[in-house]
């Protein structure tokens, strides 16, 4: 199975680092990693992450400037993509097709292809143009899934938040996170 990994340049980076570390633990998952410059600049500000690292952790690296990149074509057979975290310029490029750069093309082929392409956006407060823009997303077939705390789980930390929304993106592609706790009733 392969799953496409974009990272942009809204805060919340290590959202797409620890998605990237949880499909190291799935060996039938390869990972396709393409950052914006955005992201590498978030990366350094949010994390104590070097680019070196976050590269090393998917299988395969995709420059951002290579719109000829395999998974620029539909042909190139993904389980989906991720996008985490996604800011609004880049939902904003993928809901008018503006594919300026892999990573807006990859996810463009996603929507064509009709396959799962999820977005983790991440602004606060949202603007009627941003909430247009997801809306347009969602009707053309992408999940919409800010990172949004549960409470139910009743999270400590920073990475109890973060291992929560990995088990959510994960489990669209019916993949486990062992760090995730799913809701089971009460």
């Amino acid at each position: 199975m392969r799953i496409v990994v974009g990272m942009s340049g809204a805060s919340g980076a290590v959202i797409g680092v620890r998605l990237l570390e949880a499909l190291k633990d799935h060996p039938e998952c390869e990972s396709h990693l393409v950052i914006s410059r955005s992201a590498e600049r978030t990366i350094y500000d949010e994390t104590d992450y070097t680019m070196d690292q976050v590269l090393g952790l998917a299988d395969v690296v995709h420059d951002n400037r290579d719109i000829g990149a395999s998974i620029a074509s539909g042909s190139f057979k993904a389980a989906g993509m991720v996008v985490a975290p996604c800011s609004m310029k880049t939902l904003a490029g993928i809901v008018t097709g503006y594919s300026e750069n892999l990573l807006l093309r990859a996810a463009d082929v996603m929507i064509k292809e009709r396959r799962p392409l999820i977005l983790v956006t991440r602004e606060a407060p949202l603007s009627g143009i941003h909430l247009e823009n997801m809306l347009k997303a969602h009707q053309n077939g992408c999940t919409i899934l800010p990172p949004v705390p549960a409470f139910y789980n009743r999270p400590q930390t920073v990475d109890d938040v973060v291992d929560h929304i990995t088990g959510r993106i994960l489990g669209y592609f019916g993949l486990d996170y062992k760090k995730y706790r799913p809701w089971c009733g009460g």
